[in-house]
């Protein structure tokens, strides 16, 4: 298949795996530098020299970026998820928007996960708490979209 040798190792220790891991979030690694001309009598007599650090980057990390390959995905694990009683949601009044609150209720998770059972049948199987993992909420307009890869998220609610 790949016409060479592969040395390939089974870890078995949860140390090993933890040395691995250490590396990938330890951050950049540093060189210093001096910089100086060539053959510039006065830079071998210098007694002050000047140094400047900065960020090294190996080959194959180079690699990796040139072609624009992600380097870290960051996700939240827990998304909140809003829970209340029927017609039981906080309202914020002042003078202003006394009748826009009155006309319009705020829209939640909760109210629009109820919405999307209404139109969509894998969402009904679904529990609330679970819909995170398969969807994603759009803040404004305030609704769920079906993720096109799932990772796992838990729903959190407020006790």
């Amino acid at each position: 298949m790949f016409s060479a040798h592969i040395n390939v190792e089974f870890c078995n220790s949860v140390k090993s795996i933890q040395y691995i891991c250490k590396y990938v979030h330890k951050g950049a690694d540093r060189a210093v530098i001096e910089l100086a001309k060539a053959g510039d009598p006065e830079a071998a007599t210098d007694e002050i020299t000047f140094f400047q650090t900065g960020r090294y980057i190996s080959t194959n990390e180079a690699f990796w970026r040139i072609f624009g390959f992600p380097i870290q995905e960051h996700e939240s694990a827990v998304i909140h998820l809003n829970v209340h009683l029927e017609n039981g949601l906080w309202v914020y009044l002042n003078q202003e928007n006394i009748l826009d609150c009155a006309n319009q209720p705020q829209r939640t998770t909760l109210t629009r996960f109820f919405e999307l059972c209404t139109s969509d049948c894998f969402a009904r199987r679904l529990l609330y708490a679970e819909l995170p993992t398969f969807y994603t909420w759009n803040i404004f307009p305030l609704m769920a979209k079906k993720k096109a890869r799932t990772h796992f998220r838990k729903g959190c609610f407020d006790a």
